[in-house]
């Protein structure tokens, strides 16, 4: 590892709540705060821009009491205008410590928006800085556009900088606002900036609209830049931030250069994120996406289980995370075996081919499986033998839904052979199937899980019939594990599911997340 050191700034709380349809309240901007410094550990955590809204106010001044209590405050930064001072007293008054000031870094920006000379923002720009300072302030500089004012009026760029640099700036910051840069346009212009300004310190701030913030990260590291800014799951206006997720790989493993960052911590910040936000995060995204640690392909999982040939420097038990093996039509016996070993069920060759058959069909049809499927995959098959029983199944059940009136639900199941009935009304139609099993349950004096999370994934385009997969994550006893159930209904989808969880807890057969 380098004895370089790159500093990275956060800006989930500002630029990432520029995300359509994201909006965080004071409580959830404090809890986010606290996870990026003191969990992740990131250098600066920018939180909210100044005199948008008493929302904001009330929710900086929240952030910026605990800061000053728990020692962060000079970590804390919010985006200020040029505004006569209007920002820097709203930052002031509000507890805060550091300005990230917005001038225009390009001359289309300065005359296109503000109308004014490149002379007279640079006096409104000073003018700030001073107020700034005069109040205790540090402060940044954003260079709002500066990839199009390197490419198309570098001598304004010039002239602010040249103008600035003895002022008191902490830190130019230099944004592909719009996403325009491509990796070698990144490290020359970033180098151009180093190369002339050698005294000073430049954070690079990349958005995605060409999917290239990470390579441009790549090159502005490797230009000399001295910091970055990020965002958690890659939250931004348009296509978003560079990701935190992708730069820690790209820094710890590409780039072989310090920083603060903790990766067994990032999967409990993003998933934080992830559920407050809305805005799921993709399935095969880099380090963070469900899928990314998982191998379908049997040739894969037989080259892993004989010596690791299918795996990178990218080890999942680095972010918290463990390998899984799907089940699909590109499963081989492999795949199978290593569900199998994490079951704790062994079977004979022959049963094996019954099972992999089985299991390929099922792909074939686009069907979901996971290692929660394979206990009953393997009593489908097998018809009982050595495989587990289903020992819980629903006999029938009824559900009620009139407009003006709550959902009812009538269930009638079948627990290691004996049935049992109940009636329940609810929210909804499945909230009403889960009071009527847990009425059952509760009677039976039998310990039930808790939802913790409920996903339905329905194919782009899809029509009326089309499948529906519900994933439903539960907490028993602190173990957490996810079954799948698939129908064209999506309570029927529900249930299945439900009914998978009551077999696995009742055969001992959970496989935790």
């Amino acid at each position: 590892m380098s004895e370089r050191y790159i500093e990275i700034m956060d800006t989930t709380l500002r630029d990432g709540e520029q995300t359509a349809g994201v909006s965080f309240n004071g409580n959830e901007k404090l809890a986010i705060s606290r996870m990026l410094l003191e969990e992740l550990k990131v250098d600066r955590i920018e939180v909210g821009s100044a005199r948008v809204s008493e929302g904001e106010k009330q929710a900086f001044s929240k952030i910026c009491a605990w800061a000053s209590s728990s020692g962060h405050l000079p970590q804390v930064e919010v985006l200020g205008f040029v505004d006569k001072g209007l920002s820097v007293d709203w930052i002031a008054s509000c507890g805060g410590k550091v300005l990230n000031l917005l001038a225009k870094g390009s001359l289309k920006h300065l005359e296109g928006q503000l109308r004014k000379t490149p002379q007279e923002h640079l006096n409104d720009i000073s003018e700030n800085i001073r107020l700034a300072l005069e109040k205790g302030l540090d402060v940044n500089l954003y260079l709002e556009d500066w990839s199009n004012g390197m490419l198309s009026s570098k001598d304004y760029i010039w002239f602010l900088i040249d103008s600035l640099k003895n002022k008191g700036i902490r830190r130019f910051m230099l944004p592909d606002t719009l996403g325009i840069l491509n990796p070698d346009q990144t490290f020359g212009l970033c180098s151009e900036m180093i190369s002339r300004y050698p005294g000073l310190k430049f954070d690079f701030h990349a958005h995605n609209d060409y999917d290239l913030a990470t390579a441009n990260v790549y090159e502005a590291v490797k230009a000399g830049i001295k910091g970055l800014h990020v965002s958690v799951n890659g939250l931004g206006e348009r296509t978003g931030n560079v990701p935190v997720s992708s730069v820690i790989g790209v820094l710890n493993d590409q780039l072989h250069v310090r920083n603060s960052m903790d990766e067994k911590r990032l999967m409990h910040v993003c998933r934080y994120v992830e559920t407050i936000s809305g805005i799921r995060i993709p399935e095969n995204k880099p380090i963070v996406g469900e899928s990314v640690f998982t191998q379908t392909s049997g040739v894969h999982a037989d080259g892993d289980k004989k010596a690791g040939l299918y795996q990178n420097a990218l080890i999942p038990e680095r972010f918290g995370r463990t390998r899984q093996y799907a089940l699909g039509k590109t499963s081989g016996k492999a795949n199978i075996v290593q569900n199998l070993e994490q079951l704790g069920i062994s079977l004979t060759p022959e049963q094996m081919k019954l099972v992999t058959d089985r299991v390929v069909e099922l792909g074939d049809k686009k069907e979901s499986m996971s290692a929660e499927d394979l206990p009953f995959i393997i009593a489908d098959v097998l018809k009982g033998g050595e495989a587990q029983h289903e020992n819980i199944h629903i006999v029938n059940y009824s559900l009620q839904l009139a407009r003006g009136m709550r959902p009812v639900a009538t269930l009638r199941i079948n627990i290691l052979g004996k049935e049992y009935e109940d009636t329940a009304q609810g929210d909804g139609q499945y909230d009403a199937f889960m009071k009527a099993l847990w009425k059952i349950y509760g009677e039976l004096g039998k310990t039930h899980p808790l939802l913790s999370d409920y996903h339905v994934n329905i194919p782009p385009g899809g029509k009326t019939d089309a499948l529906v997969v519900t994933t439903i994550t539960w907490d028993y006893d602190g173990c957490h594990f996810k079954t799948r159930g698939v129908d064209s209904d999506q309570t029927e989808a529900a249930i299945k599911a439900t009914i998978k969880m009551l077999n696995l807890i009742e055969n001992s057969t959970i496989i935790k997340l």
